[in-house]
């Protein structure tokens, strides 16, 4: 690996293991043959390390991506930074779309991913009774509204798996979650979500990062004090 002046791997991530925000960086960095360091942070404990506190001082959170001992912070930020970076230029293949348009469509369907989906998530996962049924109701309409924009596609721009993809394929970790917890089928829901999941599983890149769903589960029953 190359290494900087403090000793240090060139490209650094912090994360959890089971940060879905966090598994993009990872996906990308696999997906364009980017050797890496990885660092589990410990989200248990109350206080963040002291790495974590250095080089994200505002937010103090994690996923972080250290090149060259600087920090980029913030999953999607991380993720274009990787695009700029590493994506070799005047090739086609790039993470995002090639389009203008194409780059405002994914950046907007990441948006509806991080401040929609995720949030209703945490509110079925954690909320009892009404509340959790209107949040259930939510999530699939939400699951069904990304069906609609997958369409009959391979990937989320065409042909070629990329930015979008990476975005959201670390939440289908929790598919199994979703279905146990709630009742209900995505197979029947979202057929287009469900086979592009698997198509995204045979990629390596995602193989290895994503991690196991009923571990996943177990974790998110332990977070919220599901029984």
């Amino acid at each position: 690996k190359a290494m900087d002046a403090a000793g240090e791997s060139a490209v650094t991530c912090v994360d959890k293991w089971a940060n879905g925000f966090g598994m993009r960086a990872r996906i990308a960095l696999r997906e364009l043959g980017v050797a890496f360091e990885y660092v589990e942070e410990d989200l248990h404990v109350g206080e963040r390390s002291e790495l974590v506190r250095r080089m994200n001082p505002v937010h103090r959170s994690v996923p972080i991506q250290i090149h060259r001992g600087r920090p980029v912070c913030g999953s999607l930020n991380i993720l274009e930074y990787i695009d700029e970076v590493w994506s070799a230029p005047g090739e086609t293949r790039r993470l995002l779309p090639g389009d203008p348009a194409g780059r405002a469509d994914a950046r907007f369907w990441a948006d509806f991913v991080d401040h929609k989906v995720f949030p209703t998530q945490t509110r079925f996962l954690k909320s009892k009774g009404e509340e959790k049924d209107v949040a259930k109701e939510e999530l699939v309409e939400q699951l069904k509204r990304l069906d609609e924009v997958l369409g009959e596609k391979g990937f989320f721009s065409g042909d070629e798996f990329g930015f979008l993809d990476i975005v959201l394929i670390p939440f289908s970790s929790m598919f199994r979650g979703y279905e146990q917890h709630g009742g209900f089928d995505l197979e029947v829901e979202c057929p287009n979500l469900m086979r592009w999941v698997k198509r995204c599983k045979e990629r390596e890149s995602v193989r290895e990062v994503l991690p196991d769903e009923a571990k996943m589960y177990d974790l998110h029953k332990e977070w919220y004090g599901i029984e």
